[in-house]
């Protein structure tokens, strides 16, 4: 399985959108600051994510949430 998620952080106000094969394992490697995007959000929280069968389709999900570049178009995806 792959998956398209969001994450939110408290600290900066911010999205951050993204996909991976291991949820889990890239949360936490959000959070331990080995991503240079993400670091000075620290902590992130998963507010959304979504299955796919294939990293092409989740990618694809990826790439068209950020197209969309919008945080009203993002919370209303998150449903907040």
């Amino acid at each position: 399985m792959f998956y398209t998620y969001i994450l939110y952080s408290n600290k900066i106000d911010s999205y951050y959108t993204g996909s991976t094969s291991n949820i889990e394992d890239r949360i936490l490697r959000h959070n331990s600051g080995r991503s240079i995007y993400t670091k000075r959000g620290i902590p992130w929280k998963l507010v959304y994510f979504k299955t796919y069968n294939s990293k092409s389709e989740a990618f694809k999900a990826e790439m068209y949430i950020k197209s969309q570049k919008s945080r009203l178009y993002i919370e209303q995806l998150i449903g907040s």
